[in-house]
């Protein structure tokens, strides 16, 4: 296909690594391009897509060599590769698109629901999806399970087990979340921090640090926020500020902030982070296990009206579990052709569609790396509210024991240099990688 494909792309940083950091948000495509061609990619054999789906299964580790000259004729490269490809997805509706769910109303109305209406029928869908959701977090506990999603129709939740993301505790991350959710997760008794709320926190204190009156109100940052209608968060002693006015015999020709008010101000402080980046929240250790119960007995977790009323949030996996379904992700190859300069020029191109999941990402840039002799580029399309997923742990483990985490590593089910890069902690913070780039062996990425 002659298509002209632009040639411009994002600047990339200068600095050239071996390795690119893990990226935890879920990707709905991504496009590979190369000056060599993907044809080890076309038109798999029958036993080269069940050998496949048999070492995914059996968690066969294969290792490629550095370069190689004929890919096309590599069984084991192809095999590799339709292995990348495997993930499981809970509940399995073929007819409907079930990732994304946030956003997702347009592109299921109109199809089939007969759940909608009929209350037996969503009851038996929600206490299947219980059994799968408690299926996943026992593997995750028991460590034959890396991380799992769980994507409802208003917020995602990513569960990690110990070990990965710099943490020695399973840990749970979900966004975007809202003041109604935080105030249950806390009736229920879950523990949890709002690091990115914190850290904004923080730094205003240290730009404001010393004399309010004289320095913060000088400084054009608290300057510009007043002045935007942002009030300074209310602080707990309010009311003990008034009781020198007392003392003074002017109390009454000031008026004192009542106890609703100081309560409305800080309800609008923590509203004004709903459905943001900011609202992310992390839940850590055995407080993950009242989370899944939470979870599985939230009403507010599937939606009441609207074309995804009465069905369960989708669960992706990159193993196998109770009620899961094997799915593989869509690939085709593309050749086209760009403009360089005055002339155009071969340019190949290797599009992968669906939910990638983190492991998928690492596995199919191992896999070019080989093929495409340590030479391509890549353009990443994420599901944004996942990219706030990549926001370090506030109390990562800094003294995580290695070896421990090693010789677990087998059990997880992916490769052992997947899973090296994932229990690296995090470092992308708010953001995702949009374009990857190998030269050389080497990457350089633009997030």
């Amino acid at each position: 296909k002659d298509l002209h494909l632009p040639v411009a792309v994002p600047e990339v940083p200068s600095s050239p690594r071996r390795e690119f950091p893990a990226d935890w948000s879920v990707k709905t495509r991504l496009l590979f391009m190369s000056s060599q061609p993907f044809t080890w990619a076309e038109h798999l054999k029958a036993q080269e897509e069940a050998q496949g789906f048999a070492q995914h299964c059996r968690a066969t580790e294969t290792n490629l060599p550095q370069s190689m000259q004929e890919p096309k004729l590599s069984t084991e490269l192809r095999c590799a590769f339709q292995q990348s490809l495997v993930y499981w997805l809970h509940p399995s509706l073929p007819w409907l698109q079930l990732f994304p769910r946030i956003g997702a109303d347009r592109k299921i109305v109109g199809k089939a629901c007969p759940w909608s209406q009929d209350e037996a029928l969503q009851q038996v869908l929600m206490s299947d999806w219980s059994v799968s959701f408690t299926s996943l977090y026992n593997l995750l506990k028991a460590k034959l399970c890396p991380y799992f999603y769980v994507c409802t129709y208003q917020f995602t939740v990513l569960f990690r087990a110990a070990g990965l993301a710099g943490s020695d505790v399973i840990t749970a991350v979900i966004s975007p979340t809202t003041r109604g959710l935080r105030e249950a997760m806390r009736s229920e008794g879950i523990e949890f921090s709002l690091p990115l709320v914190e850290e904004t926190r923080t730094r205003k204190r240290k730009n404001s640090g010393g004399n309010l009156e004289t320095e913060a109100a000088g400084s054009p940052n608290v300057r510009n926020s007043l002045e935007g209608g942002e009030e300074p968060a209310p602080s707990d002693d309010d009311e003990e500020s008034f009781l020198w006015l007392e003392e003074m015999g002017v109390q009454d020709k000031v008026k004192k902030p009542d106890a609703i008010s100081i309560k409305l101000r800080k309800e609008k402080h923590e509203v004004q982070v709903d459905h943001k980046p900011e609202s992310l929240a992390i839940v850590k250790g055995t407080n993950t296990f009242t989370l899944l119960n939470f979870l599985i007995n939230c009403k507010s977790l599937v939606a009441v009206a609207g074309p995804q009323a009465g069905l369960p949030p989708t669960l992706l996996s990159p193993v196998a579990f109770r009620g899961g379904t094997m799915q593989t992700l869509k690939a085709r190859s593309i050749n086209a052709k760009a403009r360089v300069q005055l002339a155009y020029e071969d340019i190949f191109s290797l599009e992968i569609a669906g939910p990638v999941l983190p492991h998928s990402l690492h596995a199919l840039t191992t896999l070019l790396r080989s093929a495409q002799r340590g030479a391509f580029s890549a353009l990443l399309y994420t599901h944004e509210p996942t990219a706030v997923f990549n926001t370090s742990l506030d109390t990562a483990s800094p003294a995580l024991d290695k070896e421990t985490v090693r010789k677990d590593l087998p059990t997880y089910g992916l490769h052992p240099k997947t899973l090296d890069q994932l229990s690296q902690c995090p470092t992308l913070g708010k953001s995702s990688i949009r374009f990857l780039e190998m030269k050389d062996y080497a990457y350089t990425w633009k997030s």
